[in-house]
């Protein structure tokens, strides 16, 4: 605990101290403590979606294997991969700032939205391949065209794009947010002595990350 607190002050400099924290420490606390209780309501929120995902699944088990065998495994297991490489890169781009690499920094964070737009591109021809073939949440099904067996397939397309969806939606947040760190970086504005806005976003960018592998087998695999 001491080794974290003094790295902690070596980390935030009184330069950047807003008047209404006491000290630096006291700022990083702060908003580490602010983008978890954050994070928390993310989870919760997924957290919904997938007690509900469970519920119905435990119901309907052939209809959501069905379903799933509608889906590409491999283009899911591609996303993953490439998000957990954007992990690696936003994770190496704080580790640079805390060297004062500012263009290896500035790097990590441009690969990192790279990671992203790979990940979105992939998605939208998976969107693109349901629509064509009538895989639609609810209602919107078109049973004889995608050749459904079971009559109420809508259903686990709704979970589908409802949380492939919601989780699309943070990964575009994360990527501007992260544009935006990438223009700071370059400007001098993060460096040792104060990172913490990248931090905060890569916790943002880390858990959306830890989401989507647990909803890959959920959706992909699930039998």
């Amino acid at each position: 605990m001491r080794g974290l607190m003094s790295t902690s002050n070596h980390s935030h400099g009184g330069a950047h101290v807003a008047h209404h924290f006491r000290d630096a420490e006291h700022q990083f606390d702060s908003a580490k403590q602010g983008i978890w209780l954050f994070m928390v309501t993310e989870i919760l929120m997924f957290g919904g979606l997938f007690v509900g995902y469970a519920i119905f699944h435990t119901i309907y088990p052939q209809m959501f294997s069905e379903g799933a065998s509608h889906l590409d495994w491999r283009l899911g297991f591609v996303n993953t991969l490439v998000l957990i490489a954007s992990s690696y890169t936003m994770a190496m781009s704080i580790h640079h700032l805390q060297k004062n690499e500012k263009d290896q920094a500035v790097t990590k964070l441009w690969i990192t939205v790279l990671c992203g737009v790979i990940f979105m591109v992939i998605k939208a021809f998976e969107y693109k391949a349901k629509f064509d073939h009538g895989l639609l949440p609810g209602n919107l099904l078109n049973v004889e065209h995608a050749h459904a067996v079971h009559a109420n397939l809508g259903m686990y397309y709704g979970f589908y794009f409802c949380m492939t969806g919601l989780h699309g939606l943070h990964v575009l947040i994360g990527m501007g947010l992260i544009i935006w760190l990438a223009i700071r970086a370059k400007r001098g504005d993060f460096g040792a002595d104060y990172f913490t806005p990248v931090e905060g976003v890569g916790i943002f960018w880390h858990i959306v990350d830890l989401i989507w592998i647990f909803l890959f087998p959920l959706l992909y695999l699930v039998g």
